[in-house]
Formats: structure tokens, sequence, C-alpha cells
């Protein structure tokens, strides 16, 4: 190699470890994103969990009353004459319901079974086409037995039928079946190519405490960057609404369902700045090397002894 190829190379090195580490710090939110929806919303003890406190919620209540008696008095008007009329007893009833602990085991029950039914549709590839529907006997059947442990007067002659109700359109199915793939795909290689190219980049740099920082920075422009993605779709999904009423309850969704993603967003920035934080103070507080001494250089000939002054 030439000497004047010699100076090329720290930039050579310097330009490939910025694009691994640029590309690590663009892999690490999306990674993120896609671990969230992988192995936090498609685990149905999890999402239980998450959603179970949704069922005190005054707006989540109040959401349902409005819905169940809805569908109530237009079962009701068919039937009688004097189902409008009832429709203000209706849906005193309900929301009368939704304080009860019948109510919160009937929210949990119906969750669950609503996400098992659409977990086995994405992810069984050789289920039948059609809608993803699923079975309220069961939810109905857990709320007779909470209204009969409470000794509900004639709870135990409620009727258990197999009602199918449809969760998801089948023209959404096969789309949603490829997304799910694609993210539980993407959640276990985007962290972990995300980690590759970040050791490799700051590997390869000519300066590492410089890539490490840069790194660190990054990684928290990431997680500020999640943070507002989550944001800005909270706004998005409560503008699509139609119905002005819901939106707290579809609020309180929302934010129970990205809490977790939320924290992530949060250790990412926290943990990104801290990095940059660290190894710039280490960089400062290191010990710096003084440059050489200058030495003179003879002009040619020899090099004369000092002179010295004759003793007296």
């Amino acid at each position: 190699m030439s000497l004047r190829q010699r100076p090329h190379r720290p930039h050579l090195r310097n330009a490939l470890s910025a694009t691994l580490v640029a590309l690590a710090c663009l892999l690490t939110p999306c990674g993120a994103l896609a671990a969230w929806a992988a192995f936090g919303l498609a685990d149905t003890g999890r999402y239980v969990d998450t959603v179970a406190p949704l069922a005190t919620d005054p707006a989540v209540r109040d959401a349902v009353a409005d819905a169940v008696g809805d569908e109530v008095v237009r079962e009701l008007d068919p039937k009688t004459a004097a189902g409008p009329a009832l429709g203000p007893f209706v849906r005193d009833a309900v929301r009368s319901f939704t304080r009860t602990e019948a109510f919160r085991t009937a929210w949990e029950a119906g969750n669950r079974a609503v996400h098992e039914a659409v977990l086995r549709a994405l992810r069984d590839d050789a289920a039948a086409p059609g809608p993803v529907t699923v079975d309220l006997a069961p939810v109905t059947a857990r709320v007779r037995d909470r209204l009969a442990a409470d000794h509900m007067p004639f709870a135990h002659r409620i009727p258990v039928e197999h009602t199918e109700v449809a969760v998801v359109p089948a023209g959404e199915v096969a789309g949603l079946r490829k997304g799910y793939q694609v993210l539980d795909t993407a959640a276990f290689w985007l962290p972990l190519a995300a980690v590759v190219l970040a050791v490799t980049g700051i590997a390869v740099a000519a300066c590492r405490r410089r890539a490490l920082t840069a790194t660190g920075l990054g990684t928290a422009l990431g997680g500020a960057l999640l943070a507002l993605a989550i944001a800005i779709g909270r706004r998005l999904t409560l503008a699509d609404l139609p119905d002005r009423v819901h939106r707290p309850a579809v609020a309180a969704v929302y934010d129970a369902l990205t809490a977790t993603l939320r924290t992530a967003s949060w250790l990412l920035l926290a943990l990104g700045l801290t990095v940059a934080l660290v190894s710039w103070l280490t960089g400062r507080s290191g010990p710096r090397r003084e440059p050489p001494a200058p030495t003179a250089t003879p002009t040619g000939g020899s090099r004369q002894p000092p002179a010295t002054l004759p003793r007296l």
C-alpha cells in the first residue's frame, strides 16, 4: 500500500461505522414495536391481564352499557310495541349490571374468548375460510355462575345458548394472517440485527468512543420517535371515530394496550442518553497524551559538541 492510500483508511472505517450505527438505531424502535405486537398483544394471558382493569373504567362501562342496551332495545322493538318506551329502563339496568362483579367476570371471559379465537385464525393457515366467530356460551355460563354465587334469584335458570358472533370479517382474515406472520418473524430478527449492527459499527470505527456516543444518541432518538409515533397513533385513532361519546373509552383501551410500548420507548431514550453521557464524560476525563517536544534537525554535516568555557 502506498503512502497516499493510508490516510484514507480511517475515513472509510468511519463511513462504514456511521452506516452500521445508523441502521442499528433505525431498527431499534422497529424491533421494539414488533416485539410488543408479537409477544405482548399476541399472548392471551398478558392481553387479558392488560384489559381486565378496564372493567372498572367509567368510560368503558358506559360505552359497553350503551352498546348492549341499544342491541337489546333493537331486539325488543320488533317483538313488542313498548320497545322504545323500555329503552331507558333497559339501559339503566345494563348500566347497573356493569358495576357488578359479574360484569367484570363477563368482561374477562369475553376478551379471552375473542383473543383466543383471533389468534387461532391468525396462526392456523389451514383454518376454514370465513369470518372469525366467538361462541358466547362460555361467557354466559361464567356470568350465570357469578350471579348464582352472589345469590341472585333465578340465576340458575339463565339459559346458556351457543351463539356465534363474528369479530373479524372474512375479507380481513387473510391480510391479518400475513401481517401477523411478518411481525412474528420481525420480532426475533430485528432486535438481533440491531445489536449485531451496533456492535460491528463500534468495532470498525476509527474512534470507538465516538461511535459509542453516536450509538447512544441514535438509540435515544429512536426511543423519542417511538414515543412520538404512539402519541400520533392515539390522536389518529380517536380522530377516526364517528362517535365522539365513546372516544374516552377507546382512549382508555388504547392507553392500556400501549402502556408496555410507551415504557419501552422511554427506556430506550433513557438508556441511549446514559450511554452517550457516560461515553462522553469518559473521553473528557481520560488521560491526555502530550505531543512530543520538537527536536532540532541538523541541516548538514556532523553535529558539533557544545562549546565550553576555558577554566581559569
